[in-house]
């Protein structure tokens, strides 16, 4: 695929949701169940991706999700970043400077992608909206006891009906959004991508077996 060819379907997702229209509650309760047993029939997944930050700066990595718990984002050069999940912790780790940082994975809103059991309206997530665009289907849903933490909406497509995009709302307002494209699902994926050992820790801190 090419560039031009990516960045004009992610144009085309983006100018679509400009203007979504809202459901009815029949219809929000059907999208919900239907989102909710496809991200829960989800394994594997790698895909190419494209995030805009805040700033609106565009980056491509590639993405991996191994369900529950896993997941990592490598982007490309020159960008240092990398995140993981690892079961425990949230990981953002800058390779330049050696810096890194923890989150209590389960107090993520991006978490949400590799729990165990998703729910989209449940015990600690709230539904805040669902909204139609043509061929999409949104989803935003936030922490049930802790709103200011942040939101999520997620975007499918319809035909297929497929993950192709979320955006992430954090705690300051600040949208990130990451468009997904080439994904191959169900694929088997290496353990050691998601296995991270701390490189300013003495003697290197494997976070795969420490404990929440």
């Amino acid at each position: 695929m090419s560039a031009l060819t990516r960045l004009a379907g992610i144009a085309t997702v983006l100018v679509a949701l400009a203007g979504p229209a809202a459901a009815g509650p029949a219809e929000d309760k059907a999208d919900t169940a239907r989102a909710e047993e496809y991200l829960n029939t989800i394994k594997t997944l790698k895909a190419r991706f494209t995030q805009i930050s805040p700033a609106g700066d565009s980056i491509d990595g590639s993405v991996y999700l191994s369900r529950p718990g896993k997941m990592r984002l490598d982007y490309d050069p020159p960008s240092p970043i990398q995140v993981m999940a690892n079961g425990n912790f949230l990981i953002y780790y800058d390779k330049q400077l050696k810096q890194v940082s923890y989150l209590d994975l389960e107090s993520s809103i991006a978490g949400v992608l590799v729990r165990d059991q998703v729910r989209l309206d449940g015990p600690d997530l709230k539904l805040l909206k669902i909204t139609h665009a043509p061929d999409l289907l949104n989803i935003t849903v936030t922490h049930r006891k802790d709103p200011s933490q942040g939101q999520i909406t997620l975007v499918f497509t319809e035909h297929p009906f497929a993950l192709r995009q979320w955006k992430v709302v954090d705690a300051q307002n600040q949208l990130t959004t990451v468009s997904l494209y080439q994904p191959q699902q169900g694929i088997p994926l290496d353990s050691e991508l998601f296995h991270f050992v701390d490189p300013n820790a003495a003697n290197g801190i494997d976070l795969d077996t420490k404990g929440k």
